[in-house]
This record gives structure tokens, sequence and C-alpha cells, in this order.
């Protein structure tokens, strides 16, 4: 009887022994990666873009060997410049380099393989408004990127009795308009707020 008991152990102690090593190893538990820091607007707008033409702005065309068809333009408000030969021609939302390409393709049809080049020659086309309880209230071109204050400083300033803690910024998107808020008391108190980058067509509005 005591044979056959230490026979069963032995046997049942084999058995849990191979049950073990069949049993996979637990895995490693892989950390969730974090997720990028969002992009703030001064870095989006810091990043650099191709300029568009619009109205107002100055265009020097020059045709190599051709002075009858090289001469500097107005873009017309409607977005047009005229062109001997082409008339109305479309400028406005063109990159310089989009537009030389098409006064290539359209001039090739009366001038064989004409070599143009297109230059910006004056910008009035980027501007921003400042309305309100500033100093001198108006349009004010962007020569350079510009932040918010900075377009409040060309206005020459708030007045005695301005909300400066209610500023709003209208920026139309589509067919929507933005309001983003801006707050000047929490910059002077060193308090977080963004003093972000106007775009063209921004109306800054101080109450």
């Amino acid at each position: 009887m005591t044979q056959r008991l230490l026979a069963v152990s032995v046997l049942s102690l084999a058995v849990i022994t191979v049950a073990s090593a069949q049993v996979p190893a637990p895995r490693p538990t892989l950390k969730a990666s974090r997720a990028p820091a969002p992009v703030s607007p001064r870095d989006a707008l810091d990043e650099a873009a191709a300029y568009q033409i619009g109205p107002e702005d100055v265009l020097d065309i020059s045709v190599w060997k051709n002075p009858e068809l090289s001469r500097v333009v107005p873009v017309r408000p409607d977005g047009k410049v005229s062109i001997p030969l082409l008339n109305d021609f479309q400028a406005a939302g063109l990159t310089p380099s989009d537009l030389r390409e098409q006064l290539v393709s359209r001039l090739s049809d009366f001038v064989p393989t004409p070599e143009v080049s297109v230059i910006v020659r004056e910008v009035h086309s980027r501007k921003v408004a400042v309305v309100g309880a500033v100093k001198t209230a108006g349009r004010y071109e962007l020569k350079s990127p510009m932040t918010v204050l900075e377009a409040i400083a060309m206005a020459q300033g708030f007045t005695d009795f301005a909300a400066r803690d209610r500023i709003v910024v209208l920026r139309q998107n589509g067919a929507t308009t933005m309001r983003i808020p801006f707050n000047y008391r929490k910059i002077a108190d060193g308090i977080e707020q963004e003093n972000f980058f106007v775009r063209p067509g921004d109306i800054v509005v101080v109450p």
C-alpha cells in the first residue's frame, strides 16, 4: 500500500512539472507612446509658405528680348493684370512661379520659346485692420510677420478707456468668421497668453 501511494505521488509530481514547463512566460507590457505635442500658432505661422500675388501688388513682368511685352503692372481689384497680346490675365492667387509658367505657356503662341520672369516689386495686398479703442484705427500692410501687439503698436496703442482684456481678432475661415480672444493684461502681468501672429485679412477689435 505504501509503495502504491509513493508511486502515485511521484507520477503527480511529474505531471505538474511538465505542465509548468508548457505555460508560456508572461510578455513584457509595452507602454503607450505619448502623442506629439501640438504645434503652437506661432510655430504654424513661422512655417515658410510661397507668396501668393494679390490685388494692389505691383509686378515686374519681363520677357527676354521682347521689351514691347515687358512692363511693370499693378494687379487690379479683380485680380487681373493687363499684358500685351494676352489682354487681361489672372494673377491674384498665384505664386510668381505659377504666373511665370502660365505666361510662358500662353506667350508660346506668339513668341518662340519665350523667357519670362515675374518679380513682385511692391506688396500691397497683405493687410490687417485695427479698429476700436486705439489711437489711429485703420488698415496696415503686412511687410513682414506681425504679432497682435505689433499690430496694435502700428495703430499707436490704446486709448484711455480701452478694454484691454477683451480684445478679439476676427479671422475669416471660408464662409465662417473665427473670434480669437486676446488678453493684453495677461501678457503685461506675465500670465500665459500667446502673442500670436496676425494673418492677412485679420481684424483686431479693441472694445
